[in-house]
């Protein structure tokens, strides 16, 4: 079993990191497989909305980290996004990244569990929870709690590693993913399948 943790930040060793290497470390621990990929500081382009996906091909049609990502989507098990607070909201290159990910590949989401871990100096981790949250619940991803909201605070790594309570919603979280996974491979060895789809629905409100 595998979990993909995706570094939303800018920062490939700070905060976020910092957060989601201490859910990486228990998910080693309970003997799940992990990799982590930072999204970097390059240039993330946003959706365009050209249905290009809907191609042949669904992929997205920029060809860069998000269909990378959506290939190692395909054997993973489960997934932590993690990111910075950017005023009260998810890092402007995550939401991209997330945006288009989810539209053009979301059938290697499906049903898979996944959380979101967040970090901020002070104040907007709520937010920027409900809002990636949101790409997991449109898709049928079970989703990972702990005994608290998934969050750590402090201005760098050295400060997140002494917001005791934030570590401990980290590893908690990581025994969380594990322990789920484990009972859905332990189901698929009992026979039981994923749920049947009904043919999907839309309806306009617009008459």
């Amino acid at each position: 079993m595998k979990v993909l943790l995706i570094n939303g930040s800018p920062k490939q060793f700070g905060t976020t990191f910092t957060a989601l290497s201490e859910v990486e470390k228990m998910l080693n621990q309970e003997g799940i497989e992990t990799e982590v990929v930072h999204i970097g500081t390059g240039a993330m382009q946003g959706c365009t909305a050209c249905l290009g996906c809907d191609s042949e091909s669904e992929t997205c049609i920029f060809d860069d980290l998000v269909n990378d990502v959506a290939e190692k989507a395909k054997t993973a098990d489960g997934f932590i996004f993690g990111s910075p607070v950017y005023y009260a909201s998810g890092n402007g290159s995550m939401i991209s990244f997330m945006d288009r990910l989810f539209y053009s590949q979301s059938k290697y989401f499906t049903h898979k569990p996944a959380a979101c871990v967040v970090v901020a100096r002070r104040a907007g981790t709520t937010a920027t929870l409900d809002q990636l949250n949101k790409y997991f619940l449109i898709n049928q991803m079970p989703i990972i709690s702990t005994q608290y909201w998934n969050m750590a605070f402090g201005n760098n790594p050295d400060e997140v590693r002494k917001d005791l309570e934030g570590m401990q919603i980290m590893r908690t979280l990581g025994k969380n993913m594990a322990w789920l996974l484990k009972s859905i491979d332990a189901g698929k060895k009992a026979g039981i399948k994923l749920p049947e789809q009904e043919q999907r629905a839309r309806t306009n409100f617009i008459r």
